[in-house]
């Protein structure tokens, strides 16, 4: 082997090392929701590869059978239509489109990110008597914040969850329009400022997983990772309570000043969080004596300065004279002209 072709070699390995070490994860996630794509992206490829390999193919074997010094191949120069052949290439590709229209379908429907979670796995339903864990997700400048009101605590690049426990996200932004997605829990969801999204899902396995923005922001937006901590009941117990045990107060004051815009943050909790604090999040109007989005929108509409007052009603009484428009003043100085046909005399 010449020393042209080692430098090749070795030119690739640093290649084929980093791919050996990606993370396949949204081809192997960990929650059903994310199984359910990851399979329904899988058949759709699938799919469209019956289509796309045969034709790949055929272009190969038609350049390869009808190249110019190939003298057995069959010279038809008057050859135009075969029903056979346009049978197979219109019939094919429709099959294929009608069953991605079903999977689409089907797909949009059942995982849903606003429609509340029917399984926890395949063949495991959700008990009757099972309740979605609630968490409130703000997308902030660069870091995320996860307030879970029924537990009334709240974090900073770390959200923990259950394992096999249906969980329910609501999502907004502080400032600009950014992005969720947790890989291994389900779909990427936006996050827009005044505005809510939801997302459900579920974790299957314990463990720690990524989390990450998927909408380009600003500055920070690389940095804008966190921790997803999947975890036995016992140990989200202890999770709570170390989370119980910090010395923050979550008040509108100090979310002001965390909204702030920072990089790469440190984990933190906060011990308890202000009544509402979501709400006027999710209304814009956190700082004191700012109206609510939702208080703006429900005003009546006032009426413009300059708009002027309605037109005074024309009249329509039986016109006079020689078929002529009869002319009659109105209050205000405006002339109007009534163009009424007047009625013909008997």
């Amino acid at each position: 082997m010449s020393m042209k072709n080692r430098l090749r070699i070795l030119t690739l390995l640093p290649l084929c090392l980093a791919l050996c070490a990606c993370d396949m994860v949204v081809l192997n996630p960990s929650g059903d929701v994310a199984v359910q794509q990851r399979d329904l992206l899988v058949m759709s490829t699938w799919l469209m590869l019956l289509i796309i390999v045969p034709v790949m193919a055929l272009v190969v074997l038609f350049a390869w059978r009808y190249r110019h010094n190939n003298r057995e191949a069959r010279y038809e120069p008057d050859w135009h239509h075969s029903m056979r052949l346009e049978l197979v290439i219109w019939s094919a590709p429709l099959l294929i489109i009608i069953c991605l229209g079903a999977l689409t379908w089907l797909g949009t429907h059942l995982l849903d990110p606003y429609r509340p979670l029917d399984r926890l796995a395949p063949g495991q339903e959700v008990p009757e008597n099972a309740k979605p864990l609630q968490v409130n997700v703000v997308a902030l400048d660069w870091k995320w914040l996860f307030i879970y009101p029924e537990l009334g605590i709240a974090t900073v690049n770390e959200l923990a969850v259950p394992v096999n426990q249906p969980v329910s996200l609501r999502i907004t932004a502080s400032s600009v329009m950014n992005s969720l997605y947790i890989p291994d829990f389900a779909g990427m969801i936006y996050a827009m400022p005044g505005m809510e999204t939801r997302l459900h899902g579920v974790l299957n396995e314990t463990g720690v997983s990524e989390g990450f923005s998927s909408n380009y922001s600003g500055a920070g937006f690389s940095g804008m990772r966190f921790k997803v901590h999947s975890l036995e009941q016992g140990e989200f117990d202890r999770w709570l309570s170390a989370a119980h045990s910090g010395q923050e107060t979550l008040t509108r004051d100090l979310y002001l000043q965390l909204a702030k815009p920072s990089e790469r943050e440190p984990v933190r909790y906060f011990k308890s969080v202000e009544p509402d604090l979501y709400s006027a999040i999710l209304g814009m109007c956190v700082e004191p004596g700012k109206m609510c989005m939702h208080e703006m929108m429900a005003m009546p509409a006032a009426p413009h300065e300059h708009e002027s007052p309605p037109a005074a009603r024309v009249d329509r009484s039986p016109l006079r004279g020689a078929g002529l428009p009869n002319p009659s003043s109105k209050p205000g100085g405006s002339l109007f002209v009534d163009a009424t046909t007047p009625s013909s005399s008997k």
